[in-house]
């Protein structure tokens, strides 16, 4: 008798990434274990996922705790023309306005008016920011903090024009806080009380204006079928600033959570990842 196979996943990770305060290994090891209870899954690093794709044999690429692009931004360039070429179906969608293709949005958003922390990328347009003693300067390109540095006031004068850097002022924040989305539902957030301590994360209980303000940057982006992380902070008049919108491989504290949550969480993924496929193979 012939029975249907399960879709085929091939996960791309990185499980010797060290990550400052997470263990990504360990995040996509228990994910790729739950995956497994529907899919059939293969693991491949990031620089073996362009050649793996173009063999064929997986319905669905899920692009997961990879690292940053720009330790490999040339492999990653070619992995994205490849997957356009083939309509290799990618997860998250690599559609995405936000980090996906670096951190030009936030100077987008800056300009459209949106809540997001007042951000510029020429030295001289420093008036336009609020201003404070202290400016993070970070590279347009960048991820997980590599390359930000504090910036003083009369430092900015030493800067460049044009050098692919984006300056924002230091805000004076209370706390910091993540909503995470699986394609546009919300499934949690998680906090960091203390501002010093970024990834010592705790359950959030988010209001309807916190979950407006999240979903606000989740329906700005273009993306349908992905997980994605909208980080904000609190400032000290209690309003949301975005400090980034992660739309591309999202870290999900997933061993923070209690288990019903994190059922709840593995099951809107696979329902996705499942929908996905069979939209794809009605079209194939």
């Amino acid at each position: 008798m012939h029975t249907a196979r399960q879709p085929r996943i091939l996960f791309v990770t990185d499980l010797a990434y060290q990550a400052n305060g997470r263990r990504y290994c360990d995040e996509d090891i228990y994910l790729t274990s739950r995956l497994r209870e529907d899919f059939d899954v293969a693991l491949c690093h990031p620089l073996d996922a362009a050649s793996l794709m173009e063999a064929g044999a997986f319905d669905t690429v899920v692009v997961r705790n990879s690292g940053p692009v720009l330790h490999y931004e040339a492999q990653w360039e070619d992995f994205k023309e490849r997957a356009e070429r083939r309509g290799a179906r990618v997860y998250n969608q690599l559609t995405g306005k936000a980090d996906m293709v670096g951190k030009q949005y936030l100077l987008d958003l800056t300009a459209a008016g949106h809540p997001v922390i007042p951000t510029i990328d020429d030295p001289r347009d420093v008036g336009r920011l609020p201003e404070t003693d202290t400016y993070v300067v970070k590279p347009k390109a960048g991820a997980d903090s590599i390359g930000l540095e504090f910036v003083s006031r009369e430092g900015l004068a030493e800067l460049r024009p044009g050098s692919g850097i984006l300056i924002q002022p230091c805000v004076d924040f209370t706390y910091e806080v993540s909503f995470y989305f699986v394609d546009h539902t919300f499934q949690y957030a998680l906090h960091a009380p203390d501002p010093a301590k970024r990834w010592h994360l705790e359950r959030y209980v988010p209001t309807e204006s916190d979950l407006a303000f999240a979903r606000g940057f989740v329906e700005w982006n273009a993306i349908d079928r992905g997980i994605q992380r909208v980080d904000a902070c609190r400032t000290r008049t209690g309003e949301l600033l975005l400090v980034e919108l992660e739309d591309l491989n999202p870290y999900l504290s997933l061993d923070l959570l209690d288990e019903e949550t994190r059922d709840g969480f593995v099951s809107a993924l696979k329902r996705s990842l499942a929908e996905g496929s069979i939209a794809a193979q009605q079209t194939d």
